[in-house]
């Protein structure tokens, strides 16, 4: 009988070992399956869309490339560059971009990435490089559109929609921060809309995220947990650490529609001239709320004519923006794309009212016509020798102007115009436009071999 139950007692424990064998067998692929999850996916599926880009460029100093160009770049990244003393030397400047169209070789990244670059290298995760060449840039919205040839289709990101994103979904980053290729970072969608101040100006609809974005992941992907492009990394916040910036894929496409088709974005209007307010005239205006700017002058048949915005309307906010200054105006109607329907919210007769004003391609024939009226000068193009072809040359001045008061003469070259270089009459009109809000501008001037700077108020 001992006998029996022993055998029995060895038939039970051997049950009990091979059951536990089951089911660890089938424990171990579920284990598995669990390590595989939806960002592991994401970045396998995206991961050979992104490249990496390298940009020869002579430099004389170590300062942030778009010193003086784009503030919002300095602003953020002024605490990764140390500041050298002058000399000319070659810089590799490394950033990511993604593609977006793998028939046609078209990759998204940040203007700031290519500025002022010579030869440009896309590298693919495969290690295959290309020369690629710049379809179009535009720095007011830091995005900037490349091409490359392949013989055969390159792999390409699914592009999404931003507009439905919510607060604190997850999302993925992919770049090349500090030359490490292919670097993955993850986090959340911190908050939408996200309008950033620097340097008087203002920059907005940012999408705010967690995920480690630094120098190097510019211009790379940003990624919701499907793998689909949802954003372009752009910046980080300098000062603190988990707090980053993706220029929204919605905003992108639009620009990037502009870029492959006009090489660059056209300014867009409404149709409106504006200047800040003093105390007095808030006080004239009966106007009860801080801020806003004066429309001074609506052009006729202009967006805003047809909306009924008139002269004496005080501009409260711009696409939920409260615009404190004629700069923020200028900067708010930066990104702005033709068609794109605008909320303004005015200040008439002691009272608000809401318009929305659908924007439109500046009409360049009107160029000329409001170089002189802000600036009091007519141009043509610098055609003789002694002018080395190069610039706008001032063909009349207008005897009431701030130029004919300074001193300022018909055959004057216009060389630049704020960070614009002006080297024909359409660069000159290029200018005006871009800056009419702006308040005032800096002006290089050139008379015979000599050179000098002008600041003249709008």
């Amino acid at each position: 009988m001992k006998i029996i139950h022993h055998k029995a007692a060895i038939m039970l424990l051997t049950g009990i070992a091979l059951v536990i064998t089951a089911i660890s067998a089938l424990q171990a692929p579920a284990a598995e399956f669990k390590r595989e999850n939806a960002v592991v996916k994401a970045v396998r599926k995206v991961s050979p869309a992104v490249v990496n880009i390298s940009s020869e460029r002579p430099a004389r100093d170590r300062r942030p490339p778009f010193n003086g160009m784009d503030p919002l770049f300095d602003w953020f990244f002024k605490d990764f560059f140390e500041s050298n003393p002058r000399r000319q030397y070659q810089r590799n400047s490394l950033g990511s971009g993604v593609i977006i169209d793998g028939r046609r070789g078209f990759i998204l990244t940040n203007a700031h990435v290519i500025f002022q670059a010579g030869r440009i290298t896309v590298t693919l995760k495969d290690e295959r490089e290309f020369e690629a060449t710049i379809v179009g840039a535009d720095p007011d919205s830091d995005l900037a559109v490349l091409r490359i040839d392949s013989k055969a289709p390159l792999p390409a990101v699914d592009m999404g929609d931003s507009s439905d994103l919510m607060i604190g979904e997850d999302v993925i980053a992919i770049g090349n921060p500090f030359g490490f290729s292919h670097t993955v970072t993850t986090g959340v969608v911190s908050a939408l809309n996200r309008n950033i101040r620097a340097d008087n100006a203002v920059y907005h609809d940012f999408i705010q995220t967690d995920a480690s974005i630094n120098p190097g992941n510019s211009g790379g992907p940003l990624l919701n947990i499907n793998g689909v492009l949802i954003g372009i990394n752009t910046a980080i916040y300098a000062k603190a650490q988990g707090i980053g910036f993706a220029i929204p894929i919605n905003k992108a496409s639009r620009v990037v529609a502009d870029l492959i088709a006009y090489g660059e974005v056209p300014q867009t209007w409404i149709g409106v001239t504006v200047q800040g307010i003093t105390e007095q005239m808030a006080r004239y205006f009966n106007l009860s709320v801080q801020g806003g700017v004066l429309v001074k002058q609506v052009e006729p048949d202009s967006p805003a004519h047809a909306e009924g915005v008139r002269e004496g309307d005080i501009i409260l906010s711009l696409r939920n923006i409260k615009i404190q200054s004629a700069g923020e105006f200028n900067a708010a109607m930066r990104g702005i794309t033709a068609g794109e329907k605008i909320q303004i919210v005015l200040w008439r007769n002691g009272g608000m009212l809401k318009k929305t004003v659908k924007a439109d391609i500046f009409p360049l024939d009107k160029a000329s016509e409001l170089g002189y009226r802000l600036l009091g000068v007519k141009v043509k193009n610098a055609l003789s020798p002694q002018d080395r072809n190069n610039g706008a040359v001032i063909t009349t001045v207008r005897s009431d102007s701030y130029l004919a008061e300074i001193g300022v003469q018909t055959g004057d070259i216009i060389r630049q115009i704020d960070e614009m270089k002006v080297e024909n009459t359409q660069d000159f009109e290029r200018a005006v436009i871009k800056y009419r809000n702006k308040g005032s501008v800096v002006i290089l001037l050139q008379r015979g071999d000599r050179g000098y700077y002008i600041t003249v108020k709008l």
